[in-house]
């Protein structure tokens, strides 16, 4: 079963909202430019208990950054940035999602010292943004990607529309959604989120018992 991951939470309503439709993962963002940054407010997004696992994203941060966050409870570190693999095992390779920004001159061989990351998250390239930019990448390559036998969260653009069709055509590890559910940047749509578990549930409907 696909994990889902929810991202770009910047307040406890819209966290209390996404985490009762039970994803596996809320993420929220400590990159000063992203309009969804949370800064002073990690610490209370981080104590709140969800059923959900909780991911911080960070942009080529200090190991001392990381660290902070995983003693105020981060359960993984999504790096999303230019990181090299060191800061990757000095946080722990279990607990890392490694972002790459994907382009079509995108080469998964010459990543391969993050295979064994908790998983590889590939998300549409944008010379302005990191992440959240709404663009769709070329879902080939990410479906490379999971038959060279990588856990793979396919990310850029996914909204409750295409969730579906591009679970089916990628068959990923996760799928990451943020700006796709968003009355605006920061702001979750309480009918989009809605709709996203209402497609999910219909690709996974209950078994029926008689």
């Amino acid at each position: 079963m696909v994990l889902i991951k929810i991202c770009g939470i910047t307040n406890l309503d819209d966290l209390f909202l996404v985490d009762k439709f039970g994803p596996d993962f809320v993420g929220f963002v400590m990159y000063p430019p992203s309009p969804r940054y949370v800064g002073e407010r990690l610490s209370e997004l981080l104590f709140t208990p969800t059923k959900a696992k909780k991911v911080v994203v960070f942009v080529n941060p200090t190991y001392e950054e990381v660290k902070k966050a995983l003693n105020l409870g981060a359960d993984f570190i999504q790096l999303h940035g230019d990181e090299d693999i060191n800061l990757a095992k000095k946080i722990g390779m279990e607990r890392v999602i490694k972002a790459f920004r994907v382009r079509d001159d995108f080469r998964l061989d010459v990543r391969k010292p993050f295979a064994q990351a908790f998983a590889l998250l590939l998300d549409a390239y944008d010379e302005k943004a990191f992440g959240g930019t709404g663009k769709i990448f070329n879902w080939e390559i990410a479906k490379e990607a999971v038959k060279m036998g990588y856990r793979i969260f396919l990310a850029g653009g996914l909204n409750p529309e295409n969730v579906a069709l591009a679970i089916k055509e990628v068959n990923p590890f996760g799928v990451d959604l943020a700006s796709g559910l968003e009355l605006y940047p920061g702001k979750k749509d309480p009918q989009k989120v809605e709709k996203l578990f209402a497609v999910l549930k219909g690709m996974n409907p209950s078994p029926v018992v008689s």
